[in-house]
């Protein structure tokens, strides 16, 4: 299990990079547009004008118009969300949308430990005794409630279903259903996360009621920003886009052209101070700075100190984060989800331990899959560690912790080559009654099972991944954008590469060179701080996690990045793989 990846240089179309380079993109950059399939100049838009119509997503019209009716009749409207960053995110615009379209509505967020995931009849039943909505609306959830569903049909509230994940053959029996993964959907973005759902049934909905005069005859609440023009046209929904950025980034959805014109918008308004108070609460939180926020400040930074809330005790706390409009009450609230973070941190680091023991007296290489469960596990956190475990053995991982009942609920991870989801259809179709809910997408899901029925899940999802995987797709691979000329070891190419849109399906340059290892010595007690020679050129680097030494010459696999150290501004490379020179 513990052979060396395998570096492999990305290819290059030389015709995709004269094409955009014809166009102005600067060469470097073409060349790693290229490797990504960009073709031409048009799939690089960052233009709002250029999001993939509305009118494709199935049944976005009609939700509006129900919603319009609902709003107009002032019914009583309850969003369901899911307890993750996208969930959180996707209830925050809705909140923030429908309070400044006038309509009366609250949110109802499960707790994990409680309820488990989605619209489950335990939770209609206490929307009902809690507020008696006449409509539920799922946000990042439901696509497979169909208990739920069916509870709140039986008590006479309609549901309408906001999601992005994966359907069964059969849906829901739901008043209406919006997913672009739904058959007969003709939505070109198949990886809109379920906030990216929930902005596209915003932007319908206000246009439902323009053409009412909605908007002319009632004027709007506060909650979305808007100019004095704008009265007759309805709140400007752009202003939305930093939490659209934060939960598609943190989502980890691909980030085709569609989703990154989302992030890219998004990120804009962050780093021009007009971020909700939540995000920049968070952001300050966390130490840094706005005006210069990534994609990896949303997916590493903010994410996490929001998922920490639905992950240790409850997502309402994040959710308020992001809904409120007071920046003092928006920075109390970041403060203890930064507190529960560094909390979370230190139970998956312990439960990392734990899972490494686990596998010391097993034989992983010989294994297709990696199954773990330990009583003692954090149920918030099983995810982080499959992911930590899956990235260390490339293998597909599922871990468990006990929830209650007699049942434990597991979280996983996968690799490239095998969809997780999928992968978990054909096990609960070979072996009826083991899996007793499922649900996710190619790369994470997340499951329940009977206490006693792990070993049988063990051996049924090893033989599934057996008879899906090859044994090239269990030897990792460390894709490259290949060597980086001299002439681009400078601040100006760091800045550049990292003002762009990265992320899932679209990651960021990594370049491939030999260095003289020059000096190193470690820091922080785990860091390897080092200084590279590369011919006449000296620069600096640094090996996070790792303080083993290096040899006098090491091929290294890295990312050139902006190290702020007390004001002054300078080169680095973090070294993410390396091994010993030829």
């Amino acid at each position: 299990m513990n052979r060396a990846p395998a570096i492999a240089a990305r290819g290059v179309p030389p015709e995709f990079v004269d094409r955009l380079v014809a166009s102005g993109v600067h060469p470097l950059l073409a060349r790693v547009y290229a490797a990504r399939g960009v073709t031409a100049p048009a799939e690089l838009s960052s233009d709002l004008a250029q999001l993939a119509a509305p009118e494709t997503m199935l049944n976005l019209g009609v939700m509006a118009r129900v919603l319009g009716d609902a709003i107009a009749a002032r019914k009583r409207l309850l969003i369901v969300a899911d307890y993750d960053a996208d969930g959180a995110t996707a209830c925050a615009v809705g909140m923030r949308a429908l309070t400044a379209f006038g309509a009366v509505v609250d949110y109802l967020v499960p707790n994990r430990f409680e309820y488990g995931y989605g619209l489950t009849p335990e939770i209609v039943r206490l929307a009902y005794g809690r507020v008696r909505p006449d409509i539920l609306i799922t946000v990042d959830n439901g696509i497979s409630s169909f208990e739920g569903v069916a509870e709140a049909n039986r008590l006479g509230m309609m549901v309408l279903i906001t999601d992005h994940h994966l359907p069964a053959p059969t849906l829901p029996d739901a008043a209406c259903i919006i997913n672009p993964n739904q058959a007969g959907c003709g939505f070109p973005s198949k990886n809109l996360a379920g906030v990216g759902v929930m902005f596209y049934l915003m932007i319908a909905l206000r246009a439902e009621l323009r053409d009412r005069g909605w908007f002319k005859e009632n004027g709007q609440a506060s909650g979305v920003r808007r100019e004095a023009s704008q009265s007759a046209e309805g709140p400007n929904l752009a202003e939305l886009l930093p939490l659209v950025a934060l939960g598609t980034v943190a989502d980890v959805v691909p980030l085709d052209s569609n989703n990154r014109i989302l992030v890219h918008q998004g990120l804009r308004r962050i780093r021009a101070g007009r971020a909700q108070p939540g995000i920049a609460a968070l952001f300050q939180a966390a130490g840094r700075d706005h005006r210069r926020a990534t994609a990896y400040d949303l997916g590493f930074v903010a994410g996490p100190r929001l998922n920490a809330a639905g992950r240790l005790t409850d997502m309402s706390l994040g959710i308020e984060c992001l809904v409120t409009g007071d920046s003092g009450r928006a920075l109390a609230i970041a403060a203890e989800l930064d507190r529960l973070n560094r909390q979370r941190r230190e139970i998956e680091s312990d439960m990392q331990e734990t899972a490494l023991a686990a596998l010391d007296g097993m034989a992983p290489d010989d294994a297709c899959s990696l199954s773990l469960f330990d009583p003692d596990w954090h149920q918030g956190v099983v995810g982080i560690v499959a992911g930590r475990i899956k990235d260390r053995f490339h293998r597909p991982t599922v871990a468990f912790a006990r929830g209650d009942s007699g049942e434990i609920r597991g979280s996983g991870r996968s690799i490239p080559g095998l969809h997780l989801r999928d992968a978990l259809d054909r096990v609960a179709v070979r072996h009826p009654g083991l899996i007793l809910r499922f649900g996710g997408h190619a790369a994470a899901a997340g499951l329940t099972l009977r206490e006693p029925d792990f070993g049988r899940f063990r051996d049924a999802f090893e033989e599934t991944a057996r008879s899906l995987l090859s044994p090239g797709d269990l030897r990792r691979v460390v894709e490259t954008d290949g060597a980086l000329g001299l002439e681009h070891f400078n601040l100006e190419t760091a800045a550049l590469l990292g003002e762009e849109v990265w992320g899932q399906g679209f990651p960021a340059p990594r370049f491939c060179d030999e260095f003289e290892v020059a000096a190193q010595h470690v820091v922080g007690d785990q860091h390897l701080k080092l200084s590279l020679k590369r011919g006449a050129l000296l620069v600096e680097g640094i090996r996070f996690q790792q303080a083993e030494a290096m040899p006098p010459r090491i091929r290294a696999v890295y990312a050139p990045l902006v190290n702020e150290y007390r004001g002054t501004q300078s080169l680095q490379l973090t070294i993410e793989h390396w091994e010993p020179a030829a």
